[in-house]
């Protein structure tokens, strides 16, 4: 066994990180919580689970915590059909298949969004496996999500790649290092502080010097 490659879909793979803000700001609205987009946006990668918390405060969460998910999801549906992939990432998947790192999709999504976007992807015959809402507990930055993944690989060891601080920290407290790259709108200063190994611009500029990273 070797090294895994962990592959974080939202906002590293396909481009939903601006999809999930407008979604969120809108189901906060809905329930008489106005929150600016740069907030949410701050938080985008951390599970829903944990969301409306950090946004809003507890009582929020405990008022009205599920009421706004299900909004979420309602919402963010009606925008899923606008979300396309990253250039590069089904490339950097088959560059590391060939490369002979067993691929795991990682997400915390629900069952409908991932099987989007493994169509989108056109990923199902390459992943080695993938995750869902249904194999973790708690989401990011807590680490359940990238313990499934590594689980589903049985691989000894394995790389995250990510877009986001919170990708990064639940790979920390995983033990796994983190590749990152800019997709998801956080800074590289924002990224390394973080944790990340390395930070590229892109899934393409990270695919051209793969050999630099702990996926080499």
């Amino acid at each position: 066994m070797g090294t895994a490659a962990i592959l974080d879909v939202d906002g590293t793979l396909v481009d939903t990180n601006y999809h999930h803000t407008l979604a969120w700001q809108r189901a906060f609205r809905e329930h008489d919580i106005s929150l600016p987009a740069w907030r949410i946006h701050r938080h985008i990668g951390m599970g829903g689970d944990q969301l409306v918390d950090a946004l809003a405060g507890e009582d929020v969460e405990r008022e009205k915590g599920d009421a706004i998910r299900e909004s979420e999801k309602r919402l963010f549906g009606q925008l899923m059909g606008e979300v396309a992939p990253f250039d590069g990432a089904r490339e950097l998947i088959v560059e590391l298949k060939d490369r002979e790192h067993d691929i795991v999709l990682a997400s915390s999504a629900r069952q409908d969004e991932v099987d989007h976007y493994l169509d989108l992807l056109g990923a199902r015959e390459l992943a080695d496996a993938w995750t869902t809402a249904a194999d973790v507990e708690a989401t990011k930055p807590q680490p359940d999500l990238v313990i499934a993944a590594m689980e589903k690989a049985r691989d000894l060891s394995a790389v995250m790649v990510g877009d986001t601080t919170w990708d990064v920290k639940a790979a920390e407290a995983a033990e796994v290092k983190t590749v990152a790259v800019l997709t998801g709108g956080f800074s590289e200063a924002e990224l390394q502080e973080a944790g990340a190994a390395a930070v590229f611009d892109s899934l393409v500029a990270l695919r051209e010097s793969l050999d630099s990273t702990p996926l080499r």
